[in-house]
């Protein structure tokens, strides 16, 4: 299943038809987007491991979260065409039977994120928010030592890393199934695709 034409490379008109099959590698991830994954991916480490230990740095690594977010959600809507939220809607309304198809090793063929990268996506933003603002709420002369914003920014914290293994997981499998290294193409910002004439 799929809602976006695969962009045509330039001369594929003039090639024989054998090269149209042929795979090639497509721009899918802009710089900012990259960076922002991989800065949010290293905070969360630093913030998940620093509690109580080296309380400054904890809440470095939590408040430089919500900078993060807050560009990617100024991203979502100003940013390249796949780092857009244009389509999230369309996306999780598909995510059930995604994963349903998923079990059948029926995986479909996106260029930006899958039905359930899209799911994981809104569930991290959410999770990562919660987990952020409780924190930065519990240091705050109001809210310091409320049992509720405290339990808030524990368990969301938690959440956070169970989601994050999930998503590695995800693109582990992803990867195995579809046989292309994701990792590499949120490192270098280029997906293999196969176009076909």
């Amino acid at each position: 299943m799929k809602e976006e034409a695969v962009p045509d490379a330039r001369g594929v008109a003039g090639r024989p038809p054998a090269d149209r099959t042929a795979p090639r590698m497509v721009e899918v991830w802009d710089l900012p987007l990259r960076l922002w994954h991989w800065l949010l991916a290293g905070f969360v480490l630093v913030a998940w491991f620093t509690p109580t230990v080296h309380d400054t740095l904890h809440r470095f690594a939590g408040y430089s979260v919500i900078g993060l977010l807050a560009f990617r959600l100024i991203w979502g809507v100003y940013g390249s065409r796949y780092a857009r939220f244009r389509m999230v809607g369309v996306r999780l309304r598909a995510a059930p039977r995604y994963l349903l198809n998923l079990r059948r090793g029926m995986t479909g063929r996106y260029i930006g994120l899958n039905p359930a990268g899209t799911l994981m996506l809104v569930a991290l933003l959410l999770t990562l928010a919660v987990s952020a603002i409780s924190g930065a709420m519990a240091v705050t002369v109001t809210f310091f030592g409320i049992w509720w914003v405290e339990d808030t920014h524990t368990y969301s914290s938690d959440a956070v890393i169970v989601l994050v293994v999930l998503h590695v997981a995800g693109v582990v499998l992803m990867a195995i199934l579809q046989r292309e290294n994701l990792v590499r193409a949120m490192i270098t910002g280029r997906k293999r695709i196969r176009s076909h004439s």
